[in-house]
């Protein structure tokens, strides 16, 4: 191609996050509400990491009385189909409906997609205000911790043994790692305060 002056054309750039289609009213609801039973409080948030030089997304969902992980989903794109996929996952583990889903404010949270799933369970949504990441802390601590006791995923070859990793860490995380706030770990903790 290079003798002869043939340059091979070039793709469009396409975007894989959902864009929200209209300006939300939710606000922080959680500024100053203390959980005091499972269920009450939902936590979300979004991660990425880098694979064989590929960017994967995990999403969680945190119960923050109980400080399980109660929904967890990996995929390659981090879009609302993810946020719900993860949403519905964490309703299906915890047979039940949150009172209050805590995001930021990114667009696969706010996609409608996702706040009608939401609103039509009679879940209250609350966002951080933007630029304020420390407003949704908790699922800022787990993603940090999460990171460093993982370690250097690249050791992995495959994709799959990348994704059993860490499926496994969020189950020592919700049922052999002593959390420091509960000290115990989360599940046994669920347990113990079960109504």
């Amino acid at each position: 191609m290079k003798v002869f002056g043939i340059k091979p054309p070039r793709r469009k750039s396409h975007f894989y996050t959902t864009r929200s289609t209209s300006h939300h009213t939710y606000t922080n609801l959680i500024k100053s509400f203390v959980p005091t039973k499972a269920n009450q409080l939902w936590c979300s948030d979004l991660s990425y990491i880098k694979f064989q030089g590929k960017f994967w997304y995990l999403a969680t969902i945190e119960d923050i009385f109980t400080r399980q992980i109660v929904g967890a989903n990996i995929g390659k794109y981090h879009d609302s189909e993810l946020v719900l996929a993860t949403v519905r996952q964490a309703i299906l583990n915890a047979k039940h409906f949150p009172k209050i889903f805590h995001s930021d404010q990114g667009t696969e949270f706010m996609a409608k997609v996702c706040t009608d799933y939401l609103e039509e369970t009679g879940s209250q949504i609350s966002v951080s205000d933007k630029a304020a990441p420390w407003q949704n802390g908790f699922q800022e601590s787990f993603f940090g911790r999460f990171k460093d006791e993982a370690g250097d995923l690249n050791r992995f070859e495959t994709i799959g043994q990348l994704i059993e990793e860490i499926y496994s860490q969020i189950h020592y995380y919700n049922f052999e790692r002593i959390h420091t706030a509960l000290k115990m770990p989360p599940a046994v903790y669920a347990q113990l305060v079960k109504e």
